[in-house]
């Protein structure tokens, strides 16, 4: 029994730090802290109703994952992400992204196929239309689904990783006609390349999907609004 309880505890221990990490990395990304701007233990424990040992733990989670700095003897930090640190994602993301595309060309359901036509469908209405919240919805589920299709934990993890890290850029630069319609475009040919069971084509279209993504923000500027906090 004593055991049992040990056991217990280190999971309640794990899992509550899981929660602090997940909501401090969630407020720094969607812009709630400002960069340079000082983490307190002391104040982040009370509005959690938690004690400052899982703060510090995700502080240094958080710290592993480059969106604060400790600084010793005086706090944590946010250095969020920055205008290199989106540039490199997208790079990142359009190679995973192809490798996905491929893997789920071999994997994918009945279920996940007709779920993608269906979701190519409601994008192209709901860009006709402009709206955009809809739009962007569509937009997640669409990467979401092809992330489930790949048959792989470890892919689907680093791209939903990285698919977060940059969900606000991809909102705006989607609240624009014309990327909106190409985006779903592309998602279209994706779609149909693994349909056809062409893994090549499939992973070719996936991987300048995002490329293109990352030119259309950076030929709007967006990369730059992301760097200001204006976005």
């Amino acid at each position: 029994m004593a055991n049992y309880d040990v056991k217990q505890e280190v999971t309640d221990k794990y899992s509550l730090r899981g929660r602090v990490f997940n909501k401090l990395r969630d407020d720094i990304l969607s812009g709630k802290y400002e960069d340079y701007e000082e983490l307190r233990e002391v104040t982040i424990s009370e509005e959690m109703g938690v004690s400052r040992t899982p703060v510090r733990e995700a502080f240094r989670q958080l710290e592993l994952e480059g969106l604060i700095q400790i600084i010793p003897n005086k706090g944590a930090y946010v250095t969020g992400i920055t205008e290199k640190d989106v540039k490199d994602i997208y790079m990142i993301r359009s190679l995973l992204e192809g490798l996905c595309a491929r893997w789920a060309t071999k994997h994918i359901t009945k279920e996940q196929l007709e779920e993608l036509e269906e979701n190519v469908y409601l994008a192209s209405f709901h860009a006709r239309k402009g709206h955009y919240e809809q739009l962007s919805q569509l937009d997640n589920r669409f990467h979401d689904v092809l992330y489930e299709a790949c048959n792989s934990k470890m892919l689907e993890h680093l791209l939903k990783e990285y698919h977060q890290y940059v969900a606000r850029v991809r909102k705006k630069t989607l609240s624009n006609v014309v990327r909106g319609n190409k985006s779903n475009e592309e998602h279209e040919g994706i779609m149909e390349a693994i349909k056809a069971g062409d893994a090549d084509l499939a992973e070719q279209l996936a991987n300048r999907h995002m490329i293109n993504a990352y030119e259309n923000m950076v030929k709007n500027g967006l990369h730059e609004a992301y760097e200001r906090k204006k976005i």
